[in-house]
């Protein structure tokens, strides 16, 4: 459904919103954050993540045959192996689940 609603830019002039970016039935309960105790590599840490992202994660760690603990040690080990780390894991984590529903969606993500 399109909307149009003021609202306010950056320099103060009004901007029309054409797409509300809360669905219809949108659950909020999704951007409830949650931490897990999950093993990355062997190591135990914690993840707090919101439900969404758990959520896909389930889901991608289901596509794949194994466990979220085991598709996010794969990510850890890439992100070393390819980059070497990451400062800030759960916001790979958040963008590796974005690129991934967007790819899925049949929207193409630019590399």
């Amino acid at each position: 459904m399109v909307y149009e609603r003021q609202e306010e830019g950056r320099n103060g002039s009004r901007k029309d919103v054409r797409v509300d970016p809360f669905v219809r039935e949108f659950d909020m309960g999704l951007a409830q954050p949650l931490s897990r105790s999950v093993r990355l590599n062997g190591f135990a840490t914690c993840l707090r993540l919101e439900q969404v992202y758990w959520d896909i994660l389930g889901e991608m760690a289901r596509v794949n045959g194994c466990s979220v603990s085991s598709l996010l040690s794969h990510v850890d080990r890439e992100v070393h192996l390819r980059h070497g780390g990451v400062r800030n894991f759960s916001g790979l984590v958040r963008v590796v689940c974005v690129v991934h529903s967007l790819k899925e969606g049949g929207c193409i993500v630019a590399a």
